[in-house]
Parts: C-alpha cells; structure tokens; sequence
C-alpha cells in the first residue's frame, strides 16, 4: 500500500499538515488583503515639497486614497540624495501602509555612494512606474548663452566658473551634469540641493547659472521668461516644450537621460497587497483628469506592472554604474 493511502502513516500526516498549513496561509493572505489598509498611509517623497516627486506623489495620493478609503498622506523625507526617505522605507514593517515615491535616483545612488544602508533592488518591492520626465537644461537669463553652443563656448573659456544645481549628489541631475560636461568637454562647478525647491529659488535669483532639472518644476519659470531652456535630455523633444531641442540635436549625439518616478513597496510586503496597489495606482494613472495634469507639467504617464518596473530597475542600475564609473563620481 502507497504510504499517502493510509491516515495514520507518518508521511501522510506531514502531507495533511502541510496542506493545512498551507491553506491556512493562503486563507490569512487573502483576509490580510481585503482587511488592508486598516488605517492611513504613508507615501514618503525623499525630497522636499515642491519637486517632481513630490508634485506626482501628491497626485497619486489623493484619488489612491479615495479608492482604497483610507487617507493617504504625502510625507517629506529629504536628503543625502534621496537616499535618507529611502532607507526609512525599506527598514519600515512591510505591511502596505509605508510606501516609496521612487525615482531613477536611486538606481544611480547604488553605484555613486560607498555605503547605503539598503539594496535597492533586494530591499523594495516595485508596485508600477508612474511617470517619466524629460529633464531640460535651463539657465539664467542673466547668463549670455541663448543656445548650447554658446553655452559651451563659454564654458571652455572659463573652466570651472559656470555653476549648475542638482537634487543632491548622486541624483540624476548630478549625473546628467557630469554627462554634459564630459560629452561637452568643459568644467562645470556642481551644486548640490536637497531638492527642486531651493535649488529653483537660487537658480531664479542667480545664485547657480543652470540646472539640469526635470521640466516638472521650471516650466512655468521657462514660460514666463523668468528662466532660458536650452534643450531637452532626451532623445525626443517634450511636448510641454516642442519648441526646445534635444542635447543630441544640439551637438552632443547620442545624449539621452530623462527621470522616471514610481511607487515602491519594502520587500515582505504581501503580494495581494502589492497587486492590489498596482490596480488602484494603474487605474488614476489612466484617469483622464491625471493625463491632464501630466499634460500640464510636462510629464508623460507609465503605469506598468511590478515586474516591468523591476526589469527597469535592473537596467538602469546596471547602466548607470559604468556612467558613474566613467564620470568618477563617488560619496561616502
């Protein structure tokens, strides 16, 4: 007789056992996701107010908020490069209440700082992309430089004077400088921020002389005058500013950096849970009101799956740690 056709065989009770057990976890899965949330949640922005994440994290919360019927609540977390919100994240209990406004900085600050107190791909659970942002490259208008060219020839005149801003050391603004300035042949100073809002202010009041900030912040600036765009980041042109070329187009070829912006879950969070926050973030991303607003701000909407953002992640990581190894740059 097989073992598994008699009850009172060792093995058929570890069977019986592990069956229930299994069941009974599947059971308290299922009852944990439709209990979660039980109360609000937190959506930290590892920059200050004002920026791009913070700007699409606002967006996403509310109407996320409405669908799950709990409030959630936009927190400020900034620092060392978008690193400090990070790590709070991912040491935080993973039961779906703490989540990451995520950005492509954090695929870079992997390579760029010595030692971080999280893997950023072990230690997060991706939920969905929401947007990309074309970074643009703007100065002040007090700065004689009304093309690329001009910029750059200003640049080699006098290395080492021409200052430009960034969310942070390590952040893809830093990056996309140190790009510039390696495919440009010039020596920029860099000026790091802890995020878009002060380094917009000194930007405006002359402080800095540029940025290579996503569009996000400084479109009403560019439009009103109160700031110069030069070009845009990415291969394509923005359809926030047609009229601004891309870096390629105005001699540097092959340029081609913009930022993304998502949602991120600490690793052990239950699945259930994370799925169900891809279907409620997917659905406002594709609400024609969201569209609108990322019309509005020159972003353009994503709102993939958990495992396209992971792949994404992957790449990324792993493409900009030879940029970062190229530009030299390096914290601790």
């Amino acid at each position: 007789m097989h073992p598994f056709n008699s009850l009172h065989t060792p093995s058929r009770r570890q069977w019986l056992l592990r069956t229930a057990v299994a069941t009974t976890a599947l059971v308290a899965g299922s009852a944990f996701a439709q209990a979660w949330p039980s109360k609000s949640v937190n959506l930290i922005v590892p920059f200050p107010a004002g920026g791009t994440t913070d700007v699409l994290a606002r967006a996403v919360g509310v109407e996320l908020g409405k669908a799950l019927g709990q409030p959630v609540i936009v927190e400020n977390k900034a620092g060392a490069g978008a690193t400090l919100g990070a790590d709070y994240v991912a040491k935080a209990k993973p039961d779906g209440h703490t989540l990451l406004m995520g950005a492509v900085h954090h695929t870079i600050a992997t390579s760029v700082y010595k030692k971080l107190g999280y893997d950023f791909q072990k230690g997060f659970a991706p939920v969905t992309t929401v947007a990309l942002v074309p970074n643009v490259l703007v100065v002040n208008p007090a700065l004689p430089a009304k093309s690329v060219k001009e910029l750059l020839a200003l640049a080699k005149a006098t290395p080492g004077q021409y200052t430009y801003g960034s969310n942070g050391n390590g952040t893809g603004q830093h990056l996309i400088g140190a790009q510039f300035e390696g495919m440009g042949g010039v020596q920029l100073l860099h000026v790091p921020y802890k995020g878009s809002g002060p380094l917009t202010t000194d930007l405006l009041g002359g402080q800095i002389n540029m940025s290579f900030d996503t569009i996000t912040p400084v479109l009403s600036h560019i439009k009103a005058g109160k700031l110069r765009a030069l070009a845009v980041t990415t291969a394509k042109r923005s359809v926030a500013l047609p009229d601004v070329p891309t870096l390629d187009e105005a001699g540097l070829k092959g340029f081609n950096m913009g930022t993304w912006f998502g949602v991120l879950a600490p690793t052990g969070t239950p699945p259930e849970v994370v799925t169900r926050l891809n279907t409620e973030i997917v659905k406002v991303i594709q609400s024609v009101d969201f569209r609108k607003k990322m019309d509005e701000i020159g972003a353009v909407p994503i709102g993939d799956t958990p495992a396209q953002m992971a792949a994404q992640i992957k790449d990324d990581t792993e493409r900009f740690a030879k940029l970062v190894k190229e530009a030299k740059v390096s914290l601790d």
